[in-house]
């Protein structure tokens, strides 16, 4: 619908109870277009605009449609009505699929007819061909359509009928008493009708070929099939067109229902509701919550097993030890861990600001997922949209589920790419483990002194060179003290920050854990979460324009 016919819809609709229900069937059918049947969806948004058309015409004319079957004498109740002889009747009516109209009052008619799609040749004024009468006063506002016949062998006939039965204000059902319960007309018109049944009288014509004490009997029987298609309480009156019987009782309840003005939009009131109880039925009744909290943490774990967090976050923490024992253990022998390869240089992850580029450019090493992994990841995801569509009708269930697997084949990739990009803070050591490095080394160096010491002294001896005195600390030579205080003192601290490497390390694997599982929960939202959520928004925005259409 183009902006300038929204614009137009909204300013005759806006603030009256029809146009608020538009409005909600409206914005019901957007929200539910690609998730429920086309045809359903289709139907709602064609009612909108057919009743945002009668809108904007005239409000003064009511547009009454006399519809029946060949032979039902449908054309003589339109000549009785207007007393013209204006529809050609049995024999001599035209084989045409064009509706005969007759107007009284003209103001603001053309614009109706045209809208109506009646030809200027099918169209007369009844003011303009006899003085105006007190009956023709009464029906002042008229739009008097004959139809087509329903069940004409033509394909036309039947398009024009069905056409204007839509657009009709007020629906007159002229039957013959031969074929009253002829199922074409009740299964092909009357049923799908039910809800319309304060905008449609039904007249059983040719009374005068039925003998009187039968006539009341049939009258029933009419009433029981109404009744029978959803219509109960629909007026039916007994006419004889030909003769005139009961015509006045016909004019009267026509011309009640035409100065009350509110068959048009009782009509549109029953079009939208009949719409959006089809819209409602393909939607289902369901209260739209938001995702269960432990069922999104569910997936987040899955994805997380899956991605390998497990794997990443045990390197973390081996990694941490290795290189802060390399920084703190005793030099003499910490050398040798450089020969142990890093876990997560394996992995290719955390590798500083070049490692970072590196995994930009290139997949992680870490280990695929298990078929297991991926059966959990599968479970998760359909559970959510399982507990996501409870209570939904089986298009929207299928609509939720498609969204939450619609961009699954991203999962490897993004999962990846995730592990990739997250910084696990691991490449720099400690702060601690730089100052226990410099006492390492300034102990090591204590050592050599001492062990330097210790040798000067023994050569000296050797040579039998006058020693230099040498101090002592409670008996203990300093050299001695300082070559075994220097290996003994740094072999313990070496020992003590293996305790602190080991809290260091389960701490920095607790951070990257959390670290790790915040950036797959983003894939995670974005690629089953966020899908899932538009799904229940549109499903919410159609529940709430229903409300409003139904209400």
């Amino acid at each position: 619908m183009t902006s300038l016919l929204e614009g137009a819809r909204k300013l005759v609709t806006r603030g009256t109870d029809v146009g608020s229900r538009l409005e909600g069937l409206d914005a019901a059918a957007a929200a539910a277009r690609g998730r429920v049947d086309d045809t359903v969806v289709d139907e709602a948004v064609a009612v909108v605009e057919r009743a945002s058309g009668r809108l904007k015409l005239s409000a003064d004319h009511t547009v009454v449609a006399l519809a029946g079957a060949t032979g039902s004498g449908k054309s003589s109740t339109f000549n009785a009505l207007n007393g013209l002889d204006l529809a050609a009747v049995g024999v001599r009516r035209p084989t045409t699929s064009w509706a005969t109209a007759c107007v009284w009052g003209t103001e603001g008619a053309d614009e109706l007819l045209d809208w109506l799609g009646i030809p200027e040749r099918h169209r007369v004024v009844r003011d303009s061909m006899l003085d105006v009468g007190r009956q023709d006063r009464d029906l002042e506002g008229v739009v008097l359509l004959d139809l087509p016949d329903h069940d004409s062998t033509e394909v036309s006939h039947h398009l024009e009928v069905d056409r204007l039965v839509d657009l009709a204000d007020l629906l007159v059902w002229v039957l013959d008493p031969q074929k009253y319960a002829d199922a074409a007309l009740h299964d092909r018109y009357l049923k799908p009708l039910a809800g319309h049944r304060e905008v449609m009288l039904v007249v059983l014509n040719h009374l005068d070929t039925v003998p009187e004490a039968q006539r009341e009997g049939m009258l029933s029987d009419v009433r029981r099939l109404l009744e029978a298609d959803g219509l109960a309480g629909v007026p039916v009156l007994g006419v004889s067109a030909r003769h005139g019987t009961g015509m006045e009782q016909l004019r009267a309840e026509i011309v009640s229902r035409v100065q009350a003005k509110k068959s048009t939009r009782t009509r549109i009131a029953a079009d939208v509701r009949a719409a959006a109880e089809r819209l409602d039925e393909a939607t289902g009744r369901t209260k739209v919550d938001n995702l269960a909290a432990e069922r999104v943490r569910a997936l987040e774990d899955a994805f997380a097993e899956a991605a390998g967090v497990p794997t990443v976050v045990a390197a973390v923490e081996q990694s941490t030890r290795l290189r802060a024992n390399r920084a703190t253990g005793w030099p003499v022998t910490a050398w040798l861990s450089r020969l142990k390869p890093d876990p997560l240089k394996r992995l290719h992850l955390d590798l500083g600001k070049d490692g970072r580029q590196l995994t930009g450019q290139a997949r992680t090493s870490v280990p695929e997922a298990t078929q297991v992994q991926r059966a959990r990841v599968d479970t998760e995801v359909r559970a959510l949209a399982d507990d996501a569509s409870e209570g939904m009708a089986r298009p929207w269930a299928n609509a939720v589920r498609s969204a939450s697997t619609s961009r699954l084949e991203e999962l490897g990739d993004r999962l990846d790419a995730a592990l990739g990009a997250t910084d696990l803070r691991v490449a720099r050591i400690p702060v601690w483990a730089g100052g226990v490095r410099v006492l390492q080394w300034l102990l090591i160096l204590s050592a050599l002194a001492g062990g330097v010491w210790l040798g000067v002294l023994a050569v000296m001896g050797y040579l039998q060179l006058p020693a230099p005195a040498t101090p002592d600390w409670r008996g203990i030579p300093l050299p001695t003290l300082l070559l075994l205080g220097g290996v003994a003192v740094g072999v313990l601290l070496a020992l003590v920050c293996r305790l602190l490497v080991g809290l260091t390390a389960r701490r920095r694997a607790r951070s990257a854990d959390r670290r790790l599982r915040a950036a797959i929960a983003t894939v995670s939202e974005e690629l089953v979460v966020v899908p899932v959520q538009d799904e229940l928004a549109a499903y919410g925005a159609v529940r709430s324009g229903l409300d409003r259409a139904l209400r």
